[in-house]
């Protein structure tokens, strides 16, 4: 039986769980039929579902542009309020299937994602074997966007770089080393400012954490840098970097193996050190469910570096 004191209440919410759903998987896939490949329905229920919820609030929620759907800013206002909703219903799903059982989306820049972060996801998932992490790979400047659209739950990045909708939290330091082939002509001596200068470098593309220091770095201490490669990747700037005589700028959590294993060589130099922040990157406005608070509890319980 009902009680008719609820009634009211029940009779105002005019909002499901399936149109905040399809809502969510419009925002990121930019039109109602990559929303519903998203949340396995057809596209005409994707639209009567996206079209029920606008209605249910009485405006719209994105601009029509073309065939494709853009956030507008009745949208921008409900997307980390709808996310909170379907997580925490994810959340009361699966707190009959066990700990942890909802999958965590993480996003992570190179470096930690290919580094710091693999150690720390396997002795998680040793703890809790339910447990789902969804590992995803850019650089810092992809990284920041997936959180800012709530397409990851968690961040992890290295440099500066800053969004307004983000809240960036210290998470630990890290140093950037250059780097040489082991036959290289500067390899048996401490490199000057003027030898560096007149190198040819291999470095990582824009809109990298390691990129971002890299420049400011070497453009703070030397005449000019000539750039011969820029990389998207830090696997390939050591490979170019041990194939020739250019030289490379990485992390050294990126380097130590293969400079242990001979392959390439930490160069001396004449530069003061470079070291940079590492954070974790949350949204301002999502609420962390259980399990992402208790990954970032372990990786900043882990976190020596």
């Amino acid at each position: 039986m009902i009680d008719k004191t609820t009634q009211p209440a029940l009779q105002r919410l005019r909002l499901n769980l399936r149109q905040l759903e399809v809502f969510l998987a419009t925002a990121r896939g930019g039109s109602t039929r990559a929303a519903a490949d998203r949340v396995a329905r057809s596209q005409s229920a994707a639209s009567t579902a996206l079209a029920e919820l606008e209605a249910a609030l009485g405006c719209e929620l994105f601009d029509r542009i073309g065939r494709r759907l853009q956030l507008n800013e009745n949208g921008r206002a409900l997307l980390p309020r709808a996310q909170a909703i379907v997580d925490q219903a994810f959340e009361a799903q699966d707190l009959f299937l066990g700990e942890h059982a909802a999958t965590l989306r993480v996003g992570a820049s190179f470096t930690i994602g290919e580094y710091l972060l693999p150690g720390l996801v396997s002795r998680w998932t040793q703890l809790h074997p339910r447990s789902l992490i969804q590992l995803r790979i850019g650089n810092t400047s992809e990284v920041l966007d997936a959180v800012a659209a709530m397409d990851v739950d968690i961040g992890f990045v290295e440099g500066s770089q800053t969004h307004p909708d983000l809240v960036m939290q210290s998470w630990g330091h890290d140093e950037i080393v250059v780097i040489a082939a082991p036959g290289h002509a500067l390899a048996q001596q401490c490199a000057t400012p003027q030898q560096l200068s007149q190198a040819t470098w291999v470095v990582r593309e824009h809109g990298s954490g390691t990129r971002q220091v890299t420049d400011e770095w070497l453009l703070g201490h030397l005449e000019q840098v000539r750039i011969g490669f820029e990389l998207g990747s830090n696997e390939a700037i050591k490979r170019v970097v041990a194939a020739s005589d250019g030289l490379g700028c990485l992390s050294r959590h990126a380097v130590e193996q293969s400079i242990a294993d001979g392959h390439l060589i930490e160069l001396a130099t004449h530069l003061p050190k470079a070291r940079r922040k590492l954070a974790i990157v949350l949204h301002r406005e999502k609420k962390l469910g259980r399990g992402a608070s208790d990954f970032l509890a372990h990786c900043r319980a882990a976190a020596a570096f």
